[in-house]
């Protein structure tokens, strides 16, 4: 059983930019950079079955700055402090509430959904309303919890997963690229703020606005311990195989609706972190590899493609149009998910992935 560090630099690496990076032309480059700046508002958005088709390319141009470059972001903070995946959850969870309580504010705005065919939502969301602070405990978890698998998760274990070990876990940006990044971010979430359908007139209190910003400057605070930078001995018993490793969180997705009102939120929240644990317990196990982050960071899309079928796009669209947009999700999913697969398979060797 090894103890020392991961035989690839895993979740470590200590250099701002892959050893190799200066040879590689700048499509290749670049090409993860796009696809991530792409891919995360399609799944923050489309995946769930939140736009019909025709919305899709709009979604990617107007979103793609704000969802993209947080995903980004995330990604190679996390990469250049040589951290793993607690750190780039723990950051999500932060865009997840900055996103949702400082800029488009929904999780304040009793509103927010009235325009919307999820109105009749408003009853189930005002059952666990948080005294003092009005918000819903029931959309506080919807609302940062698919920033979490969606938005940011799903789509970086997507594009790492497609990628060599040598820049899998490696930056992938210099700090010109990461201010060009920065900027978009910025002036995406500040369109966002101040369009009349993203923030929707709505302005929350001061006390709701430091209580957002408090939590997310402390899950930054969090994210960024040491801890997260050094790679755990490996235990002895073996991990389980990869297809194992998501049946938690599928059961999270589909016990988190059981029941209304507070007990339903106990349940999701038992759920979660029981799932939670068991993840970071297999990803200690001798064995844990790309295809156990793979099916760990995609099973919240497969999930929300499989009940897109369910449920309507934001606005009416005809039966035709919210079809295609299902059919269409389900295409991407298989062959996103699929693709990474198959592309770890051929990998050889099979290289694991630090504990952390």
């Amino acid at each position: 059983m090894p103890t020392g560090p991961d035989p690839v630099t895993a979740d470590h690496p200590a250099a701002d930019h892959p050893a190799d990076a200066g040879r590689l032309p700048l499509r290749r480059r670049l090409l993860p950079v796009i696809a991530l700046l792409l891919l995360a508002p399609w799944a923050a958005e489309c995946s769930w079955g939140g736009f019909a088709i025709d919305d899709f390319l709009p979604v990617l141009i107007f979103l793609g700055p704000m969802y993209g470059g947080a995903a980004l972001l995330i990604r190679e903070t996390a990469r250049r402090f040589g951290a793993g995946w607690p750190t780039i959850v723990l950051l999500a969870a932060a865009f997840g509430v900055l996103q949702a309580g400082l800029v488009d504010q929904s999780l304040f705005n009793s509103d927010f959904l009235d325009d919307t065919q999820y109105a009749d939502t408003r009853a189930a969301a005002e059952a666990t309303l948080v005294p003092g602070l009005d918000f819903s405990l029931r959309q506080a978890f919807d609302y940062v919890g698919n920033h979490i698998l969606l938005t940011i998760c799903a789509p970086i274990v997507l594009i790492e997963s497609f990628l060599g070990p040598e820049r899998r876990l490696r930056p992938w940006l210099g700090w010109p690229g990461l201010a060009v990044v920065g900027v978009l971010y910025l002036l995406g979430s500040l369109l966002i703020f101040s369009d009349s359908s993203g923030r929707k007139g709505f302005l929350a209190s001061p006390l709701q606005l430091a209580f957002a910003a408090v939590v997310v400057l402390a899950l930054v605070a969090v994210a960024v311990l040491p801890r997260w930078r050094h790679p755990r001995p490996r235990r002895a018993r073996r991990a389980p195989h990869p297809l194992w490793v998501g049946l938690p969180l599928v059961l999270v997705r589909l016990g988190s609706d059981l029941t209304p009102g507070w007990p339903g939120m106990i349940i999701a929240l038992s759920l979660s972190v029981v799932a939670g644990g068991l993840v970071a317990y297999w990803s200690s196990q001798n064995g844990w590899e790309q295809r156990h982050v793979l099916v760990a960071g995609t099973a919240g899309l497969v999930m929300a493609a499989a009940f897109a079928y369910l449920v309507p796009p934001y606005s009416p669209a005809s039966p035709a149009a919210a079809l295609a947009g299902d059919v269409a999700v389900t295409v991407v999913t298989v062959a996103l998910i699929g693709g990474a697969w198959w592309r770890l398979r051929r990998a050889s060797p099979t290289v694991p992935v630090a504990a952390s």
